[in-house]
């Protein structure tokens, strides 16, 4: 019964706290937003079923939760603007002042990153209809 408790309210605490790290993303460039907003709903599945509900009927979060949940798809906005956020950091890593294999390290990383994104399937218009 207290594990139970307990473990309810950490899975909630982990809802706000990455519910507000996906809010501040939204003014953060680098920072995501969907990344945050899927572990919030995951979190909050297992703590406030109100809250993800909250979450999935969210007109901007909604959407790109619910293509997640249903296909394991990425919005095209979505993964275009991913794309570009990454391909600015990659730059970034390039102009700053690393060593040459942390440099290609990070820069490997963040491409690769980019195309699991570029592979995974965009949601059928379907699917953002509720």
């Amino acid at each position: 019964m207290i594990v139970r408790t307990l473990s309810r309210y950490l899975c909630l605490a982990v809802a706000i706290l990455s519910f507000g790290v996906g809010v501040v993303g939204i003014f953060v460039p680098l920072l995501p937003t969907t990344v945050f907003m899927l572990i919030a709903v995951w979190a909050a599945s297992r703590s406030s079923p109100r809250f993800a509900i909250w979450l999935r009927d969210h007109p901007r979060f909604g959407p790109a939760i619910l293509a997640w949940e249903r296909e394991r798809a990425i919005p095209r906005r979505a993964k275009i603007l991913a794309c570009l956020l990454l391909t600015a950091s990659c730059g970034v890593i390039v102009l700053g002042d690393l060593v040459w294999w942390g440099k290609g390290l990070l820069f490997t990383g963040l491409v690769s990153i980019a195309a699991w994104i570029i592979t995974r399937p965009t949601p059928r218009a379907s699917s953002l209809l509720r």
